[in-house]
């Protein structure tokens, strides 16, 4: 795997992951949601919203050159990584838990995109 293709592949987790941070820091003032039309219209206004949908859109973009250059077999675990990113951000920024046995997995995470990387 290239450095440019591997920079492909980080830019869109990265985008995935500020895309799902930026989706639960629009729901939080909203509280727990329903499926109904007043809960959609709430969530249409939240700017965090807007913002982590865009961010979806870019991410997409950069995933789709990304698998042009490379196995799908290889790239589609390197998605992974949006989980270590997404529970380090939501421990600091949402003060979620991470207790031992997330970090156990994180580090699981981690040892495994390493050794796909290298294939």
């Amino acid at each position: 795997m290239t450095a440019q293709t591997f920079s492909l592949i980080v830019g869109g987790v990265g985008l995935n992951a500020i895309a799902q941070l930026l989706l639960k820091a629009g729901v939080r003032p909203l509280g727990v949601l329903r499926l109904e039309w007043a809960s959609a219209c709430a969530v249409a206004f939240q700017w965090p919203i807007a913002a982590g949908l865009a961010c979806y859109t870019v991410s997409v973009v950069l995933w789709i050159v990304a698998l042009s250059r490379m196995d799908v077999s290889v790239a589609y675990p390197m998605l992974s990584l949006g989980y270590v990113v997404n529970a380090l951000a939501a421990w600091w920024l949402f003060d979620e838990a991470l207790g031992s046995a997330r970090i156990g997995g994180i580090a699981l995470i981690l040892v495994g995109v390493y050794l796909l990387a290298r294939s």
